[in-house]
């Protein structure tokens, strides 16, 4: 800034080149600095195309799956497996399988063991938002196994009054 004023003549430094650098140091400090050179924008949340966005209709009729995973724990530092829930909303058929860890790899295939083991035809599948379901991979299983995919609608819990077994015959409309 010296410089600026002595050498290049600009007289709008001709203030500031007279601050001590250590002046200069407690000035970027200041409440009031930061507020003028920081820029903050708020992030942006990813919309995933994966599955519609709707709650469940299975009009009494089997075969609509409800699929969750809970984390067993860990114990000494050892990761625990994973346990895939999946509940048949009418029947209340269940299957519950494990895997050692949550990624494609180990899902895809017992994901696909767990929908051929229901005794109904499947006809729609549905997920929390988590990134174990909302993927390419599992959209492109259901796709060929021409299952409807859903996710709840944002911001409501995935288990709700509408989840609750009820009386049906036994995969009559199978």
């Amino acid at each position: 800034m010296e410089r600026e004023y002595e050498v290049y003549r600009h007289a709008e430094f001709g203030n500031i080149s007279r601050i001590s650098i250590a002046h200069l140091y407690n000035l970027r400090r200041s409440n009031t600095y930061r507020g003028m050179t920081r820029r903050f924008v708020k992030t942006k949340p990813v919309v995933s195309r994966i599955g519609e966005r709707v709650r469940p209709d299975p009009k009494e009729q089997p075969g609509y799956i409800r699929i969750d995973t809970v984390h067993q724990g860990d114990l000494n530092g050892q990761k625990g497996v994973y346990h895939i829930n999946a509940v048949d909303e009418v029947t209340q058929w269940e299957i519950v399988a494990s895997v050692e860890r949550i990624s494609e790899s180990y899902l895809a295939p017992v994901l696909e063991t767990m929908l051929l083991q229901f005794p109904c035809i499947t006809r729609g599948f549905h997920s929390d938002n988590g990134s174990e379901f909302v993927n390419h991979i599992v959209a492109r299983l259901l796709n060929k196994m021409l299952i409807r995919f859903t996710n709840p609608v944002p911001d409501t819990p995935m288990i709700t009054a509408w989840w609750r077994p009820r009386m049906a015959p036994w995969c009559a409309n199978s």
